[in-house]
């Protein structure tokens, strides 16, 4: 397999104005996008007969009946209707991803753990077969929780496809960069940046700098959204109008090409005789989108204490419980520190909620050592976690001047249910053995003075 394909096979829609070529800016709008001049219907949905001979066809994403306000769906003017790229199945081996409930009896998940970045270990893989499953969570024939997952990504998918009817997928890159070919339209995608791939759509992937490694959080529950923002009002954290949709493009190859399944956690592959990048216009709102990591604008004491990492939350999948996440994802950017009295990195804490993190780039000021870029940590629900000793004696002590936290950017995949390891995580990918001693030489600082031993 080749490293790329070139973006012509692709008939995309004329490149809008503005900043963002070939992207429409929001998130969850009502979009509408067509490839051809009148292949969109107007005034309604499902014409007698559509322009160009196109079929009209729904993508829904929630239940028909969901509130006006959740409800999100797509129209496709396509080429073929789905039912064309839907033939007969056969299971297919993805050795490496897994979905809850996924137990391994062999496995300890109680504890704290921290990983080296997983290297790429010089097997030619792509997007499906180059899924690594770090952790499962919940249940994905109910559609709650979620699993976590790196992505080593060597090959372009040429005329290879997927969806993955259990779940969206929240992508986040650390290394090189990735194309996504969707029903809908191309995203290009690099570190830095996310791009959320819906429940249902169908997409390949081409490797545009590679090799290509990175996180997914895979959401079986509700969608992501934008987290209320309460009294802090309309704007910062992320802005809608930063998240970027594709314009339609579509392809009209008649080439043997093979679509790859997930549904209920199981995988298989039907062979057909077509592209199934088909679709010519459409409009909705249940569409992938894009999102830079550097427009978010985070917000923070601005005289003394430390709020609550809620307040760096990006997006959120809600569970149905109010304040209760399915999933959270929380990014840790450059910031300015300022708090007086304040010990400013985050507090030692125990958690109902499992924190899943990963570092894209730089230090993360918690752990000045050993969370490397590409590194993951976890930190199980309940269990005991924050800084080290260094870290602790440097915030204790610093001099409280406006400090500018840069050369960082981490993340955390967060949710109510415990996340269960897979075996890969405990017993192939690089475990740090020895993380839990990073907090083995915190020194007893209580003398019985007010003052304490805090000279040490």
């Amino acid at each position: 397999m080749s490293n790329s394909t070139p973006q012509s096979r692709m008939v995309q829609a004329p490149s809008l104005s503005g900043p963002h070529q070939g992207y429409m800016p929001g998130f969850g709008n009502d979009y509408e996008s067509e490839a051809l001049p009148d292949a969109l219907p107007q005034g309604m949905n499902s014409p007698q007969k559509c322009n160009y001979g196109l079929y009209g066809e729904q993508l829904s994403g929630t239940a028909f009946t969901a509130p006006s306000h959740q409800n999100e769906r797509t129209w496709c003017y396509r080429i073929r209707p789905s039912v064309k790229h839907s033939l007969r199945y056969e299971k297919n081996d993805v050795p490496y991803w897994k979905s809850a409930p996924h137990i391994p009896q062999d496995v300890t998940s109680l504890g704290q753990y921290r990983w080296d970045p997983i290297p790429q270990n010089g097997v030619a893989t792509n997007w499906v077969n180059g899924m690594h499953t770090m952790t499962t969570a919940g249940d994905v024939n109910t559609q709650v929780g979620m699993a976590t997952h790196v992505y080593l990504v060597t090959d372009s998918m040429i005329d290879d496809y997927f969806f993955s009817a259990d779940s969206e997928l929240l992508v986040v890159p650390q290394e090189g960069k990735l194309r996504f070919y969707t029903e809908l339209g191309i995203i290009d995608l690099e570190p830095q940046e996310i791009a959320i791939i819906p429940r249902g759509l169908v997409y390949r992937v081409e490797v545009i700098d590679g090799p290509a490694r990175g996180f997914v959080c895979e959401n079986y529950g509700q969608k992501f959204e934008l987290p209320g923002r309460g009294p802090i009002g309309a704007n910062c954290m992320a802005n809608p109008r930063d998240f970027k949709a594709p314009v339609a493009a579509y392809e009209d190859r008649e080439v043997p090409s093979t679509i790859t399944i997930k549904w209920c956690g199981q995988f298989h592959k039907t062979e057909i005789g077509h592209s199934p990048l088909d679709v010519v216009a459409w409009h909705g709102n249940y569409a992938p989108v894009k999102y830079d990591l550097r427009t978010y604008c985070p917000v923070g004491a601005i005289l003394f204490d430390h709020p609550d990492p809620s307040i760096f939350t990006v997006l959120t999948a809600p569970s149905g419980q109010p304040g209760t996440a399915n999933i959270d994802f929380v990014l840790f950017r450059e910031r300015w520190m300022v708090a007086e009295n304040t010990f400013r990195p985050p507090w030692y804490h125990k958690n109902i909620m499992s924190e899943l993190m990963g570092n894209i780039y730089g230090q993360y000021d918690a752990k000045p050592d050993g969370f490397a870029p590409g590194g993951i940590s976890l930190h199980n629900m309940m269990l005991p976690h924050g800084p080290d000793k260094n870290a602790f004696n440097g915030a204790s002590n610093a001099d409280l001047k406006a400090e500018k936290l840069d050369n960082t950017m981490s993340f955390m995949f967060e949710t109510r249910f415990p996340q269960h390891l897979t075996r890969f995580a405990a017993q192939e990918a690089p475990l740090q053995d020895n993380y839990i001693d990073c907090w083995s030489d915190i020194e007893k600082k209580f003398d019985g003075t007010p003052e304490g031993t805090w000279d040490k």
